[in-house]
């Protein structure tokens, strides 16, 4: 196995019918697939159109967490030959984790529910759109029979206009599609997804919950002829240094035999730090050096204060009761040059085939000449005075 930091060899599909686990696996591994299905013009389904769409363009991992309105949609993502289910702790890493995956293949997808997931999954991709990524963010919307109807949903914010989900993803997404009919649902959806990877940014998609096992003619026929090459110029493009774990779980999937190696600091782990579970699930190798230096040091270098603080966990502890004797999984904390060469020679010898979490403790004011003048310079830019009136 080899390893790198950032780098991944190009596009990989997964194979028909692949198991998505090795054996060995915990019961309960997020990769989810199916037997080869036939595609006879009763397996033409609006769900089996989306998926098999998914992977003429790449995609071979969908990062999803399950809600009450895309449940059908996921069975049918599942069903779906060379395309993989990883379920995701929290929306907000299935968007960075679709972030990491598109940095490593070029093209990234996730899949939340109406509203409570849509509006959790939207700072990820807000954050794809300013990193020209493209990422699919697709989401089980409503029934189609509830459209117009002033019914007020669950899991909603309580009117009965279902727009604001739709509102809220047209500023950070290059193309939105709402399909809740079946007629003019293949040209939406590849729309869509075209126009993702023709842009490079976000696309959003909203499935009518009753519509995934529908089928239509149209859905045997090839894809619109718009733009379905995916691009691959991420690749080299990216390193791994201070992303979240949602976008390290993402890109370590996508980089398939790499052994991906992540600098991720406290307080970034503090948000993320869930999805540790998903990479033990996905029996995942990667080494990650979590930098414990109690506190926002970026914030700290452009203006100080008690908020700049965090309270410090015992984060090697936090990953040894997230692992629970499930998978592979090596810790060690380390708080001086020795122990980290030493925690360095075992992560990639003896625990090569762990996923290895090293606690680098380090003071809050070991940090490089390069980010204190960027610190100096941002500081200097936000307390400009106003200008005459």
């Amino acid at each position: 196995m080899e390893t790198t930091i950032g780098s991944v060899d190009g596009h990989r599909p997964a194979p028909s019918a692949a198991v998505a686990c090795p054996a060995s696996s915990a019961p309960g591994c997020p990769y989810m697939t199916s037997a080869p299905a036939s595609t006879t013009p009763g397996d033409a389904t609006l769900g089996r159109h989306l998926a098999r769409r998914l992977v003429q363009v790449g995609v071979s991992d969908v990062f999803a967490v399950p809600g009450d309105f895309n449940l059908t949609l996921l069975d049918h993502l599942i069903a779906e030959p060379g395309l993989r289910l990883v379920g995701c702790c929290n929306e907000l890493n299935a968007g960075y984790a679709a972030d990491g995956y598109a940095r490593a293949r070029g093209v990234g997808a996730c899949a939340v529910t109406f509203t409570v997931g849509g509006l959790s999954v939207l700072n990820a991709i807000a954050g794809a759109y300013s990193e020209n990524l493209p990422v699919i963010c697709i989401v089980g919307g409503p029934n189609s029979n509830d459209y117009g109807t002033n019914r007020i949903l669950h899991h909603t914010i309580g009117l009965p206009d279902f727009s604001q989900e739709l509102r809220c993803f047209q500023p950070v997404t290059c193309h939105q599609a709402v399909v809740n009919n079946l007629d003019d649902a293949h040209e939406q959806i590849d729309r869509a997804i075209s126009t993702a990877l023709k842009e490079s940014k976000p696309v959003y998609i909203s499935v009518s919950c009753n519509l995934p096992g529908m089928p239509h003619p149209t859905f045997t026929r090839d894809p619109v002829p718009y733009f379905l090459a995916p691009r691959y110029e991420f690749q080299m493009q990216y390193g791994s240094i201070g992303w979240s774990v949602g976008a390290l779980l993402g890109y370590a999937q996508g980089a398939a035999d790499k052994r991906v190696i992540a600098c991720i600091g406290d307080g970034s782990f503090q948000v993320t730090a869930q999805d540790v579970s998903t990479m033990l699930r996905c029996d995942q190798k990667s080494i990650i050096f979590l930098i414990n230096n109690g506190g926002y040091t970026i914030e700290v270098e452009i203006h100080d204060g008690p908020y700049n603080v965090i309270k410090n966990w015992n984060y090697t502890g936090l990953v040894d009761a997230i692992h629970n004797g499930e998978g592979n999984c090596w810790t060690a904390k380390v708080t001086c040059e020795e122990e980290l060469t030493a925690a360095i020679e075992t992560a990639t010898g003896e625990k090569e085939d762990c996923l290895c979490f090293i606690e680098v403790v380090a003071h809050k004011d070991d940090t490089s000449k390069e980010l204190l003048e960027w610190g100096s310079r941002v500081c200097a830019a936000n307390s400009r005075p106003p200008n005459p009136q």
